[in-house]
């Protein structure tokens, strides 16, 4: 690794660990915002959490497109498949509807909270893939998933919050799965947006507290499966159009 490859690395992680990490503390306390805002607060400053990687990952990606050319872009090798990928779970989560404690609109509130988990998951996988997992494709695949798992556990400080040794591995086991699933998903569309749909999903299912809690757990499988069950015939056709494009 060249000593400008750590260098942008280095800017992307401090950018991705401090400004982030203002927001996800709530250190400006937004958290304390009320009614008639809470579904603006929803769909603008939950996303805030992951603003940093957002932030440093763009300008990290800037210095790399100075010294070559980028593997992935926003919508990759098609954008048609990109968008039908995200309207799947959007789609479902408004069919469903979150029960919410501000008594809104379920369906609405699923919408909503669809849109506001994709734009966090976006600011997440601009930082960790678009960014981070180009940065690396120099090293050996099984290096760059330990690296970037690694990187993305610490970034969440949750052993600040949860000292449980147990519950520390366990969630570091979960990031560096997730760079491997997701690596591949984003190395075979190079498509940011495909990268996101999953990462939003999984964060619906087992992390997000506004939207978890308010989907009933037989309706949280049948979103999780549907949603799966799709994207991966997407994905294969996905697979074969780009080989044949690429004949």
């Amino acid at each position: 690794m060249t000593k400008k490859a750590i260098i942008r690395i280095l800017i992307f992680y401090t950018i991705g660990i401090t400004l982030s990490n203002v927001f996800r503390f709530n250190l400006l306390q937004l958290n304390e915002i009320q009614e008639p805002f809470s579904l603006l607060k929803l769909l603008l400053t939950s996303p805030l959490g992951a603003i940093g990687l957002l932030v440093g990952g763009l300008i990290s990606i800037h210095l790399l497109k100075r010294e070559r050319v980028l593997h992935y872009s926003l919508f990759g090798t098609s954008r048609k498949l990109s968008l039908i990928m995200l309207t799947i779970p959007i789609i479902l989560l408004c069919a469903f509807g979150v029960e919410n404690v501000n008594h809104v609109n379920v369906h609405y509130y699923g919408f909503i909270g669809g849109i506001g988990t994709f734009i966090y998951c976006l600011c997440e996988e601009i930082g960790w893939r678009a960014y981070l997992q180009d940065e690396l494709q120099s090293i050996k695949e099984w290096k760059r998933v330990l690296i970037i798992g690694v990187l993305w556990y610490l970034w969440h400080l949750s052993f600040i919050s949860n000292q449980s040794f147990i519950d520390n591995i366990q969630f570091l086991g979960w990031m560096i799965i997730g760079s491997w699933g997701l690596g591949k998903v984003i190395d075979s569309t190079k498509s940011i947006f495909a990268a996101t749909c999953f990462h939003m999903i999984i964060n619906i299912m087992m992390f997000n507290g506004e939207m978890t809690g308010g989907i009933e757990g037989s309706f949280k499988l049948f979103i999780l499966g549907i949603s799966l069950a799709l994207w991966v015939i997407i994905l294969f056709f996905w697979d074969k159009k780009n080989k044949l494009t690429s004949r």
